[in-house]
């Protein structure tokens, strides 16, 4: 029995015309069906919508299951519809290009736990006096999930400090996750330029 599999696909109009919008959604429907047909679970993870109702400038899919790669992989590339335009009248071209790429897996969001953060009380010098460095109010925290640490020796209390520093090591866990999610997006982005017209690795019509 063959193992599940995921995967994420982007079909994108690129910077083409309405009709390129058009035969993403034509393509997309041909998709769904062929999934369907050889047991492919397909679920839309996002949509961006063409001028005209009922068309898509882009959509990324998640795919699974048995052999979703070398189904993903057939859906690839250049993609062409051919039909005639229903928008503008006496346009003699019928091809209408689609780029389809497969996407790397979305950032994951970690979830923060306090329980995942060692505090250990320490010693700091400057400003404070002798009761600050004998009492040991500063603390240390280190998020074990990634090694992240912080020493907090503002304030003269050690839970004030030890609040502090659980607060600056959340903060810097979602700051990694933006990042990542910035990437991800930037390289959904650069997807949209690649569309290479001509020379199409599928072609599909009405």
């Amino acid at each position: 029995m063959s193992a599940q599999q995921e995967v994420r696909l982007l079909l994108s109009a690129g910077r083409g015309p309405q009709e390129c919008a058009l035969a993403v959604t034509e393509l997309l429907r041909v998709l769904e069906r062929e999934a369907e047909r050889l047991g492919v679970t397909v679920r839309r993870l996002d949509e961006m919508p063409g001028a005209v109702r009922d068309t898509h400038r882009s959509v990324l899919l998640h795919l699974s299951g048995p052999q979703v790669l070398r189904f993903a992989r057939s859906w690839s590339g250049t993609l062409c519809w051919q039909a005639p335009s229903p928008y503008r009248a006496g346009v003699g071209r019928k091809n209408w290009y689609v780029v389809a790429e497969l996407q790397g897996p979305a950032a994951d969001r970690t979830v923060f736990s306090v329980a995942d953060v060692d505090v250990v009380p320490c010693r700091t010098g400057g400003p404070g006096g002798q009761h600050r460095d004998k009492a040991s109010t500063a603390v240390r925290a280190t998020y074990r999930p990634t090694g992240a640490a912080v020493v907090v020796d503002t304030e003269r209390r050690l839970s004030d400090n030890r609040r502090l520093a659980l607060d600056l090591l959340r903060q810097r866990v979602e700051s990694g996750d933006a990042a990542a999610e910035r990437a991800v997006g930037a390289a959904r982005r650069r997807t949209h330029d690649q569309l290479v017209r001509g020379n199409p690795t599928r072609t599909e019509r009405p």
